[in-house]
């Protein structure tokens, strides 16, 4: 019997900003001025790199075959942090071996992430790369197609939405019924939620009604996201059935509010039916023993 393809599956570090990065400056973008207040009075407290190392030295025990990460690497997207969270990146693992979709925070200002994805460029390319960076990628993996949808945008000061738009989403059915017609099984990267929790106005996908329709149409086995900071487990209409949806909650995150890190190891194997099996176990962080265990297991099928 083949061994199930393995593959981590974690979001929303939010790697630190630095001491001298905080410092407010009335020449700052509206934007980043809020962003660089929201670290200073809550989310330096939050997003701790000591629990991001533990996540990252937890999925390392495993050997996934394959790492997912699906955005907001960074804060306000200062040109540092793009730096910083590249040499985290090649820490982390071969390119090949990873596969990123950006977040909103990762495109926090405009032109911001169009200056730096270049540095970013080998996590976020399909098999045969371009001369630039194009949305959405697909890399093959066995009998596994990994798809990466963009919606990072720059928004408006206290909004966290995003947007993947119509060049993007005609090219993503393109790519669904491609890899359905070749028996694949189709798994979507994303960082907004597609399901009931990108409906917000504020935090959304603006086009999320165009999105479901894509998804209607062409179908796909699994989408992933992130940008909640809470495990989400949800399900969109596809035209053979259910999609499931799965995110978990940040993965530098000790949140007393909200959830501490999780990430998600998911082991895929053909099912007795001829669908897919995903057998998912979520690993989490423990204040009180300060390790990662096993927090539940579960088996999605499609």
């Amino acid at each position: 019997m083949t061994p199930p393809f393995t593959i981590a599956h974690f979001t929303d570090p939010h790697l630190p900003l630095l001491e001298r990065e905080t410092r407010l400056s009335a020449t700052m973008p509206n934007k980043r001025l809020s962003g660089i207040l929201s670290w200073r009075m809550k989310r330096r407290h939050i997003h701790l790199p000591e629990i991001l190392a533990a996540t990252v030295a937890d999925i390392h025990a495993h050997a996934p075959r394959h790492i997912v990460l699906t955005g907001d690497l960074l804060n306000v997207s200062l040109p540092g942090e793009y730096a910083r969270a590249t040499a985290w990146l090649h820490s982390l693992g071969a390119p090949k071996d990873i596969s990123l979709t950006p977040g909103n925070h990762d495109a926090y200002i405009a032109g911001a992430f169009d200056a730096a994805r270049s540095q970013w460029a080998a996590f976020m390319q399909g098999d045969e790369p371009g001369p630039s960076v194009q949305f959405p990628y697909c890399r093959v993996r066995g009998e596994i197609a990994l798809i990466g949808v963009s919606t990072a945008v720059p928004t408006r000061v206290f909004s966290a939405t995003g947007e993947a738009g119509q060049q993007q989403l005609s090219a993503l059915g393109e790519l669904l019924e491609h890899h359905a017609r070749a028996g694949r099984m189709r798994i979507v990267m994303i960082h907004h939620p597609p399901g009931a929790a990108g409906a917000s106005r504020r935090k959304g996908l603006t086009d999320r009604a165009a999105l479901l329709e894509v998804f209607a149409k062409y179908g796909a086995e699994l989408v992933l996201h992130g940008h909640t900071h809470r495990g989400v487990l949800d399900q969109l209409a596809g035209p053979g059935g259910p999609i499931p949806v799965l995110a978990p909650a940040s993965a530098s995150a000790l949140d007393p509010h909200k959830e501490n890190a999780r990430w998600h190891l998911l082991e895929i194997s053909r099912a007795d039916t001829g669908g897919w099996r995903t057998r998912v176990t979520v690993r989490g962080y423990c204040g009180a023993t300060r390790q990662f265990r096993t927090q539940g297991q579960f088996s999605l099928l499609s």
